[in-house]
This record gives structure tokens, sequence and C-alpha cells, in this order.
């Protein structure tokens, strides 16, 4: 069956997700193209992964429309599953098992034969680097490893779609980094993927495009790149002073300025000028950093606030 209206792998318009009298996704439009990694940025709370609860046929959706590799997901959904890889925000191994055994259970829940599923192991365990570790049991394993074991499981059927809630919440930097790169090499393949995170430097290293969601709505869409030229400076000057930042006089130094609770923002296409006319002003900073417009500071514009609010 060919997928969406024009290719699409993912098409919804009007989407809505209500539990109750809340709404958690509030009539969104999306199109997700095969070959690319589309990702939700938001915080908490946002309806990033109620999103993929719909997309994935395990929630249903309270109204709109919505194809998933050209089915809908109300009739189709074992169809739909049986085609898709999904990566839950919490790993939900089985610690009875090693975890070689892991990828041969999984396997097989969805019809593939034994020996399929042996040969296949053995080339996912590679992938995850974790072929070392193959007759380990998994709940000694690091975080990092489990994360990448549950990524690895999520590839047994070969999925056209893969689906990653926070992949890499809870992790340390070189564990992110690592599970990035596995990330990258699945793209490179033709994979598509869909990935939700609240981490705005994760946004940019794995997607190409984006869309920003507040409040169970979409509030911008575009390319990292797009998005930060559309909404941020080219630079952005933080100041961090003692006292009261909120009583701190930097009005006219930048083309705008946002008062958080430990620092100052200007935002400014030449961060250090800006930063010489506030010592010309005869303010003096505790620290200042000079850097530039972030995925972070899109959010902060759209919003009002930061991702980790």
């Amino acid at each position: 069956m060919v997928p969406g209206v024009n290719g699409e792998l993912v098409r919804a318009r009007g989407l809505t997700k209500r539990f109750g009298d809340f709404d958690a996704v509030r009539g969104i439009d999306l199109d997700v193209r095969p070959g690319e990694a589309f990702g939700f940025l938001g915080p908490n709370g946002a309806g990033k992964s109620s999103t993929m609860r719909m997309v994935s046929c395990v929630s249903p959706r309270t109204d709109g429309e919505l194809t998933v590799l050209g089915m809908d997901p109300r009739t189709q959904g074992p169809d739909i599953r049986a085609r898709l890889g999904v990566v839950p925000q919490q790993d939900n191994l089985d610690f009875e098992l090693t975890v070689r055994q892991n990828l041969h259970v999984y396997g097989r829940y969805f019809g593939l034969s034994r020996a399929h599923v042996r040969a296949k192991a053995v080339e996912l365990l590679e992938f995850a680097q974790l072929t070392d570790r193959a007759d380990d049991q998994v709940e000694p394993l690091s975080g990092g490893m489990k994360r990448r074991l549950t990524i690895a499981r999520s590839l047994i059927n070969d999925p056209e779609l893969l689906l990653l809630d926070e992949p890499t919440t809870g992790l340390d930097p070189q564990a992110r980094h690592l599970l990035w790169d596995r990330l990258f090499r699945l793209r490179q393949q033709g994979v598509t993927l869909i990935v939700t995170t609240h981490y705005m430097d994760e946004a940019e290293q794995l997607c190409d495009r984006l869309v920003v969601m507040d409040g169970g709505k979409i509030v911008a869409e575009g390319s990292p790149g797009e998005l930060i030229a559309r909404y941020c400076s080219r630079e952005v000057l933080e100041l961090r002073f003692t006292g009261e930042h909120k009583d701190v006089d930097v009005h006219g130094l930048a083309e705008r300025v946002e008062i958080l609770p430990d620092r100052l923002l200007l935002y400014t296409d030449n961060g250090e000028a800006a930063l010489a006319a506030v010592y010309q002003r005869g303010l003096t900073p505790v620290t200042s950093l000079v850097r530039r417009g972030t995925l972070e500071d899109v959010f902060l514009r759209l919003t009002g606030r930061t991702l980790v609010d």
C-alpha cells in the first residue's frame, strides 16, 4: 500500500487526544516523509508522548485524521505495528533473560523464524556494540547499554519506521553521544526516525525537521537551522549579576532581552559588541558568555519559558 497522500509515512490532520476534560493533543497537523529524522521538541506535558502513542497504535485518537504507513490505526493497528519499531520512554527489557535472549524472544513475537532471529540478533548485537555482553544478564548492564539493547530489540523486524520516545533521558554525556552515533547510522541506512526529546542539542544533532510543541499544540515547524534563523538572533549574550536580575537595566543594548531567574539573555548579531556596551553603561556582570542561538532560545521566544521549566 502506498503511504500517505503524497508518500508520507505519517500524516495527521486535526489530530486530537483528550483525557476527560483535558486536551493533551489539540488538533495538530503533521507529515513525516520517508527517510527523514523527524522530531517533537518540547517540555514534559507538551503532548509529545501522547502523539507518539497514537502513531504507534497503542492509544486511539479522540478526533482528527491519522494514517501511518498508508493505513488507519483504528482499523489496521496490528498491520501497522508489525512494520514499526518502538523505543519507549522507559526501558522494558526482560531482566530474567540474557541480552541475546531478549532479542530472540522479541523476534518470535513477529512470527519470524528461529534461524532468521538468530542471524538478525548477531547483526544487532554488533550494531549496538553489545556482542561481548550477549550472554550476560540484563540487570547489571549500564543505563546506556540497556538503552542500546532496547533500540536493537526494536529493529528485530526490520521496521520501516522507528519511533523513539525520549531516547537518551537519564544517560550520561558519553552514553548519549554513542546512542546518537547508532541513530545516525540508522539514518544513513534509510530508516525513518520519529524522535521526541526535551533536549535541544539532541534535536539539533538528530533531526532533519522538527515541530516545537507546547500545551498540546504545534507552535513552530522547520529544520533546526530554519527555526533558529527565524526566531533567534545570530548570537546570544548571557549575563549573570549579583542581586535581582530584573533590576539590571540593559534596555536598548540588544534586539531582545529575556530576564530569567538566574541570568539575562541579550539577543544580538554581535555579542562582543553588546558586552562592551554593557560595560560602557557601568554594569559589571559576575559572568558573561557569548554563544550562538539555539533551539532552546527558539522555545523561549515562542512560549516564554525554557525547555526545562
